[in-house]
Order: C-alpha cells, then structure tokens, then sequence
C-alpha cells in the first residue's frame, strides 16, 4: 500500500499538527516561512486553529481538509496555516478576539483571513461542507474571500484595521475604581449565589462546565462554601466523573452533569483534584477524597510520561495534555455501556449494578453522527453510592474497568506543556501534603526534575512544549506563573527550600519580562517574545485559571514568604486594575478573586523546625487544615526564610511556631499541643478561611 505524500507538518512535534501532514491541503506552521510566500504571492493567510482532541476540528478536516478538489481551491488561493491553539495560546487568544467580535461567539475549529501584516479581515469558527442551519459552506467562503481579495481588497483592508483597532483596544484594561470596596469577597459570593442551580449544583443551565477556579475561591469564603462542595458531589455523582476510571471529562452537555462531552483535559483534572482535596479537609466527605485519588489514578495510569529504561529517565515525570472525545470517529465509544456488556462482564450481579451505575436499555447517549451506534448509557450514580453497595460496587468497577481497558482507547495528545504540568505539580503536591500518601511526593518531584531538566532555559525562564525529546516555543506568562505556583505547593509539602527558591526566580523572570508597570497588567508574552499584533492580558478564567491571576496569586506567596514589599505592591496593583470587572463579573475571575482574599487574608505563618523524621507528626497534624493562605514553612536547621530564622532547638528536636503577623504563639514541642494552637489559627478544621 502506498504511504500518502506528506507536507511540512511532517517535520512538527505536535500531534494536532502531525494529524494534518497528509492532507492534500499545502499546510505551513506559523512561521516567517508562510508570512513570506503570502506576500510574494499576493495573496491571503488563512489561519486554521484548533487541537488535537476537538471533536468539531476532527469532522472539518474529515469534510475539508482531506478533500482534494477544496484542497485544491484552498492551495491556489491562500497560503494555508495550520496551528494547534495550545502550542499557541497567545495567537490563538488573538485572533479568538476577531472572531468573537464578527460573530458574537467563540470556539474550534478557529478560521481566520489575515492580511500580509497579520492583521485579521474575515473571521468565524466550523464551516460545513455545504450551506445548512444558516451556515455558508467553506467552500462558498472561500471563494467569496478569494474573490473580494482581487476585486474589493480596499473593503478587505477597512475590515483589517477595523479588527485590529478592536483587538487593540480590547487588550487595554479599563480605568480601574481608585478603591476596592471593603466587601469586594461578600458582594462576589453573592453574585455567584444568584447564578447557583442549588438542585444540580454548578452555576446557569447546560451546558455546565466544571469551573475550579470558581469553586477554590468559594471554599475560602464561609458563604460560599457549601455552594463548591455541592456542586463537586453532584459532579462526582454524574456522568462528568469517569465512574470507572476516574478522572473528568470536558463539560456536561445537560444540567444534571449525566452526559458528558468526553474529551478529557490535563488543566480540567489537575485544577479538580486540588479543589477536591480542599473540599475533603473542609467536610471530611470521604466522596471527595476517593474522587481525587481516582482522578490521580487515572492520571498517572494514562498521561504520565513513564519510560521504562533507564536511559530514559530524565525525560521521564511529565504529563500529556489531553484524551481525545472519540474512539475510531465515535464519540464516546470507549466510555458508554449497554446492558448487554454489563451482564458479559458481571454476570449475576449485572442487575444491581446496572441500577447504582445507571444503565438502561432506553440509554441515555447517542453519538448523533454515528445514529446506527445506537443508544447507550453513560455511567452515573443517579442514586448516590448506597453504603451497603459500596464493596460491591467497588469490586464491579474494578472488573468493569478491567473489560474497558480492552476496548479501543481514545488518542492521547502527548505533548507535555510546562503551564498545565504546573497545575499538576500542585495538584500533586496538594495531594501528598493532605493525604501524607509518599508516592504522590515521589511524583511531584519527578515532575520538578523533569521541567528543570527538560523546559528550563540557562537564563531561568522556562519554554512551553515538549515532545519527543524537544523542547521548543517561548514560554509565556502561564508557563512561569503556573508553574511558579506548583513548586509553592511542592514546598509546602515537601519542605525543600530549594523549590520555593526556585518559584522566587520564576516570580522575578514575571516581574521582569511580564509585569507593565503603567497598565498594572501582567501580559500573556514576554517584552522579548516574537512581536504580535498587540500584547494581551488575560484576566478572565476560560478553563484554566487565567495568567494574570496566576502571576498575581504568585506574587502574594512571594510577598508573604520572603517578606517582599514590592511582590506585595504589584499584586495589590494587579488585583486593583481588574477591580471594574470583579464587581461586574465576578463568576468568570475565581482566581483573580483568590489572589483579592489571600492579600485580604490576615499573615499567618506556621514553622516547623527539625529533622524530616521529627517534623513527621507535626505534619500529620497541618494534613487536617486546608490553611490556602498560611505560609508553611519547614526547615532542618531554622534558616532561609524570615519566619524561619533563629528558630529551633539546641538539642536537635523538632519545634513549630504559629505565628500571625510574624508574632508567634510559644514554641510547640509536642503535635497535639501544635494541634491546639492551629485550630485557634483557623477556628476549626471545617472553617479554615485563612
């Protein structure tokens, strides 16, 4: 059989790109090289966005891409560029803007027409193969784009620089209130309580996302808590959960969390796992624990970059970025059961088990692409997990899990980026330091070392994307912030100084390379990265917590633990400059709201001092406080940070300091004592806002 000829995405790391490199289509990547045969050819760009787990980029490239006569308009008219948004979140985010300002709405697959300069004219998201639902066909855009770029390229130029004025303007943040009213966190968590389904939990109506970034910041408001920890038990309940293997898929497509749309995320699982974790401490719901280990589980079982020689070691500890929607052109088909496949597998005990788990012959999904797949049943609890079940039920997934692993798996997108692996270094860290589980600590280290081995550059900023042993692309701000806040959380549960020295450099390439004094804005690129339209800062959470709240949630770890005035400044400044849109918006900034309750938030700080082995039952002890904004700080020998020094014991014994303000409580030589004096920190292990 023949191998299909390839084009010059044969050459590119990235798996959204590599699945394009046998289109007819004449693809380039972004580059110097497309940019320079638009111009000597006289014609436009078409930008195509996407990545490699988007059900709806999957059924373009099907319909246009791998079809030679639109190929062939396609090559004789444009220069074709094709580009994987998560490689590129700052030009994705971009031209997302022009898109979002031509057709009220956003999405993938992304299509944009840009002039020789860069500048987008004509913009929108999937188009069909023909005219339906109010759609042009791709094929009627094309020529119609074709045709007004050699007759009525004027009109074309008005719309470029009227686009471009709008991205401009659009980047510039608004005049911010010269004061944050002093009940900015109340008036926050009310707003979010008039969005609240307090039937379903989640905020609005379907689609339903999972939204972390909200719910960590209302688990450290008394008001709002109850609002997260119902909305992750309805979800761990739901079909949004992998019932079997752990782990969450992308959204819910109905209200009650039941039916998922199936890709699953890096960012979504890692946020979800701390978020649960800090629910767990909060309630002592054991439903919140077993969901967090499950999704770790998952996550080491399937987007762990493990190699088995040892030669490959140091590029071993990343993590992948995603799991695609379908299975062989099927959405869902890994994930959805029938009655049938459930009596195969558990026999006699099919029955209950298809009563706790929700399966039916009616079913609840349908792949409407593939009708003749038919209906089947995406897994839920529609009745919660019955205790008297619970073995039962435990042992039923296991063997169901067992029979799946058989099945076709979904394509994994390996590519290993540094921001979301930053999510995942706290999520990690988060895990070990509250579940006192070692294996999860090993984990995270890994991770450290492999970013430090791998992503770091000699001058300390850190690049964005690895794959098959490159590293390349520019890091951006969420690469050095997210990544910042993970070796925070290392340090908190590991207690090596080293890594909360590292997160300080981090913070200082932000403050350096990031941070626009006069905007009081942390933009998405660096001063020194490749010159785009414009600079963007993003304050608003998509899925993952934005860069500019991540950058100011940094800064205030800085500022507290090293005693940095100036890390205090500019978060308060950061924080201040969005204060227009917190009091507008506020569902959509959870993390920039974090970064408002931490600098609100009282200092507090907690020292142990002493051996690991020493220090071991006083760390059993902060394992049942959530305690998201006290600095805990640990040290063999009581230097390294201010709330560190002069601190121990002359006979080599452990000893921990409460300390709020830098006045400390008298030293704690023994845990339960210390244990006295953290619940008076945080009044109870359930109310621990500080």
């Amino acid at each position: 059989m023949t191998t299909p000829p390839v084009n010059r995405l044969a050459s590119e790391t990235s798996p959204y790109l590599r699945q394009h490199m046998h289109n007819p289509v004449d693809w380039y990547p972004w580059g110097e090289e497309a940019f320079a045969a638009a111009r000597t050819r006289d014609v436009p760009i078409l930008l195509s966005v996407g990545y490699s787990t988007c059900h709806w980029c999957h059924v373009m490239a099907h319909e246009s891409f791998e079809n030679a006569e639109t190929a062939a308009v396609m090559n004789a008219n444009f220069v074709n560029i094709k580009l994987d948004r998560e490689e590129r979140p700052d030009i994705d985010g971009l031209y997302m803007s022009a898109v979002q300002a031509m057709t009220g709405s956003g999405g993938w697959p992304m299509t944009v027409f840009l002039t020789h300069d860069l500048r987008p004219f004509y913009a929108g998201t999937y188009f069909p193969p023909r005219d339906m639902q109010g759609m042009p066909s791709f094929e009627r855009v094309l020529a119609s784009v074709g045709s007004a770029w050699q007759t009525q390229r004027d009109k074309l130029e008005s719309n470029a620089e009227a686009l471009t004025a709008h991205i401009r303007e659009a980047s510039q943040p608004q005049a911010a209130p010269d004061n944050r009213p002093p009940d900015l966190l109340e008036e926050a968590v009310k707003s979010m309580t008039r969005l609240y389904d307090a039937r379903n939990g989640g905020f609005g109506s379907a689609p339903k996302f999972p939204s972390p970034t909200t719910l960590g910041f209302l688990l450290t408001q008394p008001e709002g808590r109850d609002m997260a920890l119902n909305t992750l038990r309805a979800m761990l309940r739901g079909g949004i959960y992998d019932q079997l293997g752990g782990g969450f898929h992308r959204y819910s497509v109905d209200g009650q969390w039941r039916v998922p749309h199936f890709e699953k995320m890096l960012y979504d699982n890692a946020q979800l796992v701390s978020v649960l974790l800090s629910g767990y401490v909060q309630s002592s719901d054991p439903d919140l624990l077993r969901g967090a280990v499950q999704t770790l589980e998952y996550l080491e079982r399937e987007m762990l970059n493990q190699q088995e020689t040892s030669a490959d070691r140091a590029t071993n500890g990343g993590f992948y970025s995603a799991q695609d929607a379908d299975t062989g052109g099927i959405e869902g088909l890994t994930f959805v059961w029938t009655p049938q496949e459930f009596r195969e597998v558990l026999g006699e005990e099919a029955g209950e088990m298809m009563q706790v788990f929700g399966v039916s012959d009616e079913g609840n999904f349908t792949d409407p692409h593939h009708p003749e797949f038919g209906r089947r049943s995406v897994l839920f609890l529609p009745h919660g997990l019955p205790p008297h079940l619970a073995q039962r039920a435990e042992l039923a997934r296991q063997r169901l899990l067992a029979a799946r692993q058989q099945r076709p798996q979904p394509g994994t997108d390996d590519k290993i980026l540094t921001s979301w692996n930053g999510l995942m270094l706290s999520a990690l860290a988060t895990a070990a330091r509250i579940t006192r589980n070692p294996h999860w600590l090993a984990l995270a280290r890994q991770n450290r070392d492999f970013v430090w081995t791998n992503l770091r550059q000699s001058g300390g900023a850190l690049l964005h994307t690895y794959k098959d042993g490159q590293a390349k692309i520019s890091g951006l701000l969420e690469d050095q912030a997210l990544y910042g806040l993970g070796l925070v959380a290392l340090y908190r549960a590991g207690g090596d100084l080293n890594d909360l020295q590292w997160a300080r450099q981090l913070w200082e390439t932000v403050r350096r390379d990031y941070w626009d004094e006069d905007a009081g804005v942390f933009y998405t690129t660096a001063s020194t990265n490749e010159t785009l339209l414009t600079r963007r800062s993003e304050f608003f959470d998509a899925a993952v917590l934005s860069s500019h709240a991540a950058a100011a949630q940094l800064a205030v770890w800085i500022a507290r633990s090293f005693a940095d005035d100036e890390a205090q400044r500019i978060a308060r400044k950061a924080v201040q400059t969005y204060g227009r849109e917190l009091l507008a918006a506020p569902a959509g900034l959870g993390g920039l709201l974090t970064a408002a309750a931490h600098l609100l938030a009282p200092e507090t700080e907690i020292a142990v001092v002493g051996s690991p082995q020493d220090r071991q039952p006083f760390e059993e002890v902060l394992s049942a406080f959530d305690l998201p904004f006290t600095v805990l700080a640990s040290s063999d020998t009581g230097a390294g940070l201010p709330v560190l020094e002069g601190r121990g014991t002359t006979d080599g014994s452990a000893v921990a300091y409460v300390c709020r303000g830098r006045v400390c409580d008298l030293p704690a030589r023994d845990a339960t004592v210390f244990g006295v004096q953290v619940a008076a920190l945080v009044r109870t292990p359930e109310d621990s806002g500080q």
